[in-house]
């Protein structure tokens, strides 16, 4: 007789819009996943998020120790910089991690986070809101299965930080200071690396506002380019990805709600618990993603 698989305990570290908006969703009505508490660096957000999810709230420093106490996998909805530090903390407690992307801006932080994760022994998944999607998450499958393919072109264009931009919220500081290429341009190299290898070159060029040109050389011999920013106008924001080859063009299908991606983010972490085996998308990967970023960001300078 088989028995069910037990509920994964997690903390959620984080209080902002996104997590508001996202990660407490996503967690609370997860059927094989219980929310067992908030923290946030502002003790009357985790109080608003954990009451709004009925849990439990925890703020400071003994607050961190706390959750991790009585979780066993911690997700993450922090600025880059400030997860990274909670991260290693978190695997060196034997807790497995759902982090967001990017993992950090500094390539030594990703990769002491990448280290920490895989001394601990512990599971880790960045979400990368398309590897997780359903229709994007089985349309890049796909695309890998069929190869052959010659170059690719993205482009992510958003208008949170342009003069017109029209949001609730005021942007994340670090948003404002890194700009769209450390923040959507995690979700481009998510999708060009698994179809078309490894990044091998990097050269990128500066546009209007914060917008990035990159062109990339990957280890298939195969090209692509990408344009990313989060300050274009109302009317030009959006996000599309052309692949180009042996089979004509193949075009990136319009994704779900994040929850939905999220909910499978977490199965996904449930399945590489049970396995023991790396998750494609995990901590090790979202170093490379970093120093990917790092590299065209040293190119722009």
């Amino acid at each position: 007789m088989s028995h069910p698989v037990r509920n994964l305990r997690f903390g959620l570290f984080g209080a902002g819009p996104w997590a508001g908006q996202t990660h407490a969703p996503a967690l609370h009505a997860h059927g094989g996943a219980d929310l067992v508490g908030v923290w946030a660096r502002r003790p009357e957000a985790a109080a608003a998020l954990a009451g709004a999810h009925e849990t439990t709230a925890y703020s400071g420093e003994k607050g961190v120790d706390e959750l991790l106490a009585v979780c066993e996998a911690a997700a993450f909805a922090l600025p880059p910089d400030v997860q990274a530090p909670l991260v290693i903390r978190a695997a060196a407690a034997g807790r497995h991690v759902l982090l967001d992307k990017p993992v950090a801006t500094s390539v030594a932080l990703a990769r002491d986070t990448a280290e920490a994760i895989e001394r601990a022994g512990v599971a880790s998944v960045v979400f990368c809101t398309l590897r997780f999607a359903p229709d994007t998450a089985a349309w890049i499958g796909e695309q890998v299965a069929a190869g052959g393919w010659f170059t690719a072109h993205a482009r992510w264009l958003g208008a949170l930080l342009g003069p017109d931009a029209d949001t609730p919220d005021a942007p994340s500081p670090w948003r404002v200071e890194k700009g769209g290429l450390w923040d959507v341009g995690p979700h481009v190299l998510s999708v060009l690396i698994p179809l078309l290898g490894d990044v091998t070159e990097v050269s990128a060029v500066s546009g209007l506002g914060d917008t990035v040109h990159m062109a990339l050389g990957h280890a298939s011999g195969a090209s692509s380019t990408a344009t990313v920013g989060l300050s274009a106008p109302p009317e030009a924001a959006g996000a599309s990805l052309e692949l180009i080859g042996e089979r004509g063009r193949a075009v990136l299908p319009r994704w779900n709600d994040p929850v939905i991606a999220y909910r499978a983010a977490v199965d996904e972490l449930r399945v590489s618990i049970r396995s023991g085996v790396p998750h494609p998308c995990d901590a090790r990967f979202g170093l490379r993603m970093t120093e990917i970023l790092a590299e065209a960001e040293s190119v722009l300078r």
